[in-house]
């Protein structure tokens, strides 16, 4: 038999100390399901983009214009925010997976950054991540996609102008010339009374609108928790074209002559662009979503 290795006599086994912080926050962090710590992460993004543009909304506009402005962000964009968190800690399941804490990880350095749209690129990698690599939970899946459609107009839309803005803005001034019936030189139109040049920026263009008008949709559908049918791109498809319309609209009756132009391009002009705008994309979507409206009343 073999011999037990001898204990001197006042010895005692060596045991390894565990403070009871430790332990508490131990047993804190095993106690969050899943769901809370994807929704906990959703929150410190959004939070993260949406600070970042109300300091700089504030910091250009002072308190009272960048409240009626809210904060230069869609209100769409704060409804659907809303919603998609509350979707993810709906009905909140499952334990922590390490990869989860990896991913976790990943998005805390992109946050960390305190650059606005890394914490939309972040956003936009966590959801892919929740639709991708985790277990089918309905709720979660609402709230990730609702998440992701926000990305498309604060960052992604943002970035294709970036790249992409002399196509992007030829398309607009070609449609506004042909409405004028005048020339144009790249982005710049002439005045219909051959005073000057109308000239579109990037902050102009169609293309911010009609990410906020996918958005809405995506917001409906998922608030309804809309069945999805081949007419879905017809009445998506309307909400866009009606961006589109209302933003050639309001520049080609700014392009007839220099007083039109200082007429409608103040900021009463812009607001009730963007009212009539918000009217016919928020119509056409729930216009699409309506049996699911009808069901619930």
């Amino acid at each position: 038999m073999a011999s037990q290795p001898a204990i001197s006599r006042g010895q005692a086994p060596i045991r390894r100390k565990i403070f009871p912080a430790q332990l508490g926050l131990r047993s804190w962090f095993q106690s969050i399901l899943r769901d809370e710590y994807f929704a906990g992460l959703c929150i410190l993004g959004c939070a993260n983009g949406l600070g970042f543009a109300v300091i700089n909304s504030v910091h250009t506009s002072g308190w009272r214009d960048a409240l009626i402005n809210t904060f230069g962000v869609s209100g769409i964009v704060w409804v659907a925010c809303f919603f998609g968190v509350t979707f993810v800690l709906q009905n909140c399941t499952g334990k922590i997976q390490p990869r989860d804490l990896g991913m976790g990880a990943a998005f805390l350095v992109l946050i960390i950054v305190q650059i606005g749209w890394t914490s939309w690129a972040a956003l936009t990698v966590l959801c892919l991540y929740m639709l991708m690599f985790t277990d089918a939970n309905p709720s979660r899946i609402r709230g990730a996609t609702l998440l992701l459609a926000v990305t498309l107009p604060m960052v992604w839309s943002h970035l294709a102008l970036h790249f992409f803005a002399r196509p992007v803005l030829d398309i607009d001034a070609s449609m506004v010339s042909w409405l004028l019936g005048t020339d144009r030189i790249g982005n710049m139109i002439r005045f219909a009374d051959d005073s000057g040049y109308l000239v579109i920026f990037p902050s102009c263009s169609s293309l911010a609108g009609v990410s906020l008008a996918i958005l809405c949709w995506v917001t409906a559908c998922q608030v309804t928790r809309h069945k999805r049918s081949a007419f879905d791109v017809l009445w998506c498809g309307l909400a866009c074209a009606s961006v589109v319309v209302i933003n050639i609209a309001r520049m080609g009756f700014m392009g007839l002559r220099d007083w039109h132009y200082q007429t409608v391009h103040d900021q009463w002009g812009a607001s009730l662009a963007n009212v009539l705008t918000l009217a016919f994309v928020a119509g056409f979507s729930l216009l699409g979503v309506r049996h699911e409206l009808l069901s619930r009343i």
